[in-house]
């Protein structure tokens, strides 16, 4: 402080606009004390005078504040990237039949995490997509479990004698498992598309959670909250760590997620059209050549699901102009829809699952390439912006 100057008004602004501390400081003592702060991104407002400034803060641990530049330029120092030990805050999602060993080990050389999907495997050929991934790779990677897979119990168990070290469970209830793997050294996230269920699975002792907003592909919340209100509404709440996903493909994407409150990214739909995903090429040209509004969530009397729009959906739309029952919208959807769209092909027919953010996929790509230019537009916007 100046000596003109003998105190000031502070405040400390959440992301979301909240005000979590309020004071003065003095020049005899010009500190502020802000232990009791989450690692994070904040607002700071000093006040003089009925003069106001702002500044932005990120709180890295103890005691410490820096600025959000030279934070967020780290990306290996996030509490997502130090929780998996990996050098980006980038997940890649456990997609069904896209998500096999070769895209999972392919996303964690180049840095991120890449996981597996449990969800479209019987537990024979898990096993082995697990045992040929720790053949593909030495870096870290996990294993994205339903929890309503018929064959939990011994999926499970694969992933305990496999000494699978990262699991990700969806589609259920947390504390079924989760308990149970943390007592076998394995490191358990639960995907969430709500606040309610984000504190379920912290109250059940989930490491980390992820948030997914309803522009995701695949199956959503019946809340149908977007990424960019749901993170910080979970971040207001949340002591772990959080993953943002749904709608996140680019450098630009992942800054927003982190600028929001997510101390990491889970990204889907890009990698699910990349050149090691098990899904079939003509799916991925389909999902290149989507657009915005090409894509609609649909099904929900059952489980609602983003998916792009072809024959297939407009056969479930007119079930629904003629008010059919459930009943009827379950056998139009059979048991192999998604297996013949994504994994067989069959772009007229099948289940095509894709997020919105389809439209900013513009080539297939490697995984490796993905991660590159992601983490080089992030590196490039942060310098602008901030």
């Amino acid at each position: 402080m100046s000596d003109e100057v003998s105190q000031l008004s502070v405040r400390v602004f959440a992301i979301s606009g909240k005000v979590l501390q309020q004071t003065t400081v003095f020049k005899e003592n010009p500190s502020l004390a802000i232990s009791d702060l989450s690692p994070g991104l904040y607002l700071l407002e000093l006040k003089l005078d009925g003069r106001k400034k702002g500044f932005r803060f990120v709180k890295t641990s103890g005691t410490e504040f820096s600025s959000p530049f030279r934070t967020m330029t780290a990306m290996n120092s996030t509490r997502i990237s130090q929780l998996f030990d990996i050098q980006y805050p980038i997940v890649q999602g456990g997609m069904v039949w896209v998500s096999g060993y070769k895209l999972a080990a392919a996303v964690s050389n180049a840095g991120g995490l890449g996981l597996i999907g449990a969800g479209s495997m019987y537990p024979d050929v898990l096993r082995t997509h697990i045992q040929k991934c720790k053949k593909a790779t030495s870096k870290p990677f996990g294993v994205n479990v339903p929890m309503l897979y018929p064959n939990i119990d011994e999926i499970i168990a694969i992933l305990i004698e496999e000494e699978v070290k990262i699991v990700f469970t969806s589609a259920g209830n947390p504390n079924l498992w989760t308990s149970h793997l943390k007592k076998h050294g394995i490191t358990v996230v639960h995907v969430v598309s709500s606040i309610k269920f984000a504190l379920k699975a912290q109250a059940a002792g989930v490491d980390a959670v992820v948030a997914e907003g309803f522009e995701a592909g695949g199956h959503n919340g019946r809340e149908e909250s977007t990424t960019f209100t749901l993170i910080p509404m979970v971040k207001e709440q949340l002591h772990i760590p959080l993953i943002a996903a749904g709608g996140i493909a680019t450098g630009r994407g992942m800054l927003a997620a982190l600028v929001l409150g997510a101390d990491g990214v889970q990204v889907g739909s890009r990698f699910a059209a990349s050149l090691e995903s098990s899904a079939h090429i003509d799916f991925k040209k389909k999902v290149v050549a989507v657009s915005e509004g090409e894509t609609v969530l649909t099904l929900k009397e059952i489980a609602p699901v983003r998916m792009i729009k072809n024959e297939f959906y407009t056969q479930i739309e007119k079930l629904h102009q003629e008010h059919k029952s459930v009943e009827d919208l379950k056998k139009l959807l059979g048991k192999r829809r998604l297996k013949r769209g994504m994994f067989e092909g069959d772009l007229v027919d099948g289940m095509l699952e894709i997020g919105q953010v389809a439209g900013l996929i513009h080539e297939i790509q490697s995984a490796k390439e993905i991660v590159e230019e992601m983490v080089k537009e992030y590196k490039e916007v942060l310098q602008e912006k901030f």
